[in-house]
């Protein structure tokens, strides 16, 4: 039977703005407040969607968020009509409002942890939504979600949802972008790898000091029961303490995998050999052959990749076996970045070519194109039980970029989101969405 990893890539929201809010994000910090342009954004995305589409890569799409939350805003006691709640909040506790307005769910490498069937004890392919409970911008967004995931994967005999960890310090979970999943076919028992920033419970574990460990040891390993893996088929790893400090506030900052691949910095995780080594031994038990590229800190530094996100970048499987990296467009604009990645692909190794992609609107805001989706290790008769309306074809091209040009602003500021006309504008358009993309009632408007 064939198997996919098909990547599912959020769709930029119509409030798509540079609100600063992510502290220990250096582009998301260094960006705030200035004038952000989501019909770009949203275009930008939906380009790469298509491009790896005529590729032959299967490419899904995951709608965004309801935006601005005025039930979040109203749970923090502004009342009234929901105009009148947008202007009080505005008056009142402008990066309050801006938090509502956040469109941070385009990045759905933090939408969930997926587990496909081959790895877990039913036989199901595993969803958990991510609590995000290190930002309140983020830590609304599980709710809704949920509902798109259970839209999109809805058949229970293939897919199994389960809610959100408890929102809570030491459960904190990030979902996809600290989880890698390593296997010599995606339809075969793989190894997952579980990064972490920190433990909750136990002193010993050194943490950083400047910038928050968002993911602790213990959400990992509690989704890890959830989805039923087993002790062989998981490595839990700690992520370096000192890149965190310096903007790698997740994993898939400075390390990203696939197949039997891991594309890594010299300085990503504490205790590398040992991490490694388990890799290999538990995936050669698996019959694959695990490998990993090393970038070390003298060619490529920390600062270079957080700059650049060279490691957020998409490795993806041909039909020959040869890899191709998909980069944002700031890779080549680095001189040492793009030096190393010229000596990697005429180095003979599994990477066998490098793609550039212009998604300036997401990387100001602190993400690349591995922030932009989620990928989900399918079966032929599992792709088959997906929502066909989510998955991208010329035609659904077309249609969401005849809709974003309708419905989406071509400029976006802080002071644009005290408007209430905005709320109506991004209600109408994710109206519309959810009948393109076939998934029913899943926002709270449509559903209260």
């Amino acid at each position: 039977m064939k198997s996919f990893e098909v990547n599912f890539d959020g769709l930029v929201g119509p409030t798509h703005n540079y609100g600063g809010l992510s502290f220990g994000n250096v582009a998301s910090q260094s960006n705030s407040q200035q004038a952000s342009n989501p019909r770009e954004a949203a275009l930008q995305g939906l380009e790469k969607m298509k491009a790896l589409m005529d590729m032959g890569f299967v490419q899904g799409v995951l709608a965004p968020q309801e935006r601005p939350d005025v039930a979040a805003l109203r749970s923090l006691g502004f009342g009234g009509t929901d105009a009148q709640v947008i202007e009080k909040a505005a008056k009142e506790a402008m990066p309050l409002l801006v938090a509502s307005c956040s469109a941070s769910s385009m990045w759905v490498a933090n939408a969930a942890t997926v587990s496909p069937s081959a790895d877990t004890a039913d036989g199901r392919v595993h969803f958990t939504a991510a609590n995000l409970n290190c930002k309140f911008h983020r830590s609304i967004e599980h709710p809704t979600t949920s509902r798109v995931l259970g839209a999109m994967f809805a058949d229970p005999e293939h897919f199994a949802h389960h809610a959100a960890l408890p929102a809570v310090a030491q459960f904190g979970d990030e979902g996809a972008a600290n989880h890698t999943r390593f296997c010599r076919s995606y339809g075969e028992a793989g190894v997952e790898f579980f990064v972490y920033g920190r433990s909750a419970f136990d002193s010993r574990y050194p943490a950083p000091q400047k910038y928050p460990a968002r993911q602790t040891l213990e959400a990992s390993q509690a989704v890890a029961r959830l989805h039923g893996l087993s002790d062989a088929g998981v490595v839990f790893a700690q992520q370096n303490p000192a890149v965190i400090d310096q903007g790698v506030f997740h994993n898939d900052v400075i390390a990203v995998g696939n197949g039997e691949l891991l594309f890594h910095h010299q300085d990503a995780f504490l205790n590398t050999e040992h991490v490694l080594a388990e890799l290999h031994g538990k995936l050669q038990a698996r019959g694959a052959a695990f490998q990993s590229i090393c970038v070390p800190r003298d060619q490529v530094a920390v600062e270079d990749a957080v700059r650049s996100y060279l490691f957020n970048s998409q490795l993806l499987s041909r039909a020959d076996g040869s890899m191709l990296l998909i980069v944002p467009e700031e890779c080549r604009s680095n001189p040492r970045v793009w030096q190393y990645l010229q000596s990697l692909t005429a180095s003979g190794g599994p990477v066998s070519e490098v793609k550039v992609f212009d998604l300036k609107q997401s990387m100001q805001n602190g993400g690349g194109p591995a922030c932009l989706r989620l990928r989900v290790a399918l079966k032929e008769t599992e792709l088959a039980a997906v929502n066909p309306g989510v998955i991208m074809t010329p035609a659904l091209y077309g249609t969401l970029t005849r809709w974003v040009n309708t419905h989406y602003r071509d400029a976006l500021r802080e002071s644009d989101l005290a408007d209430p006309q905005l709320l109506l504008e991004c209600r109408t358009a994710l109206d519309e969405l959810t009948q393109i993309l076939k998934l029913g009632a899943v926002y709270p408007f449509q559903i209260n």
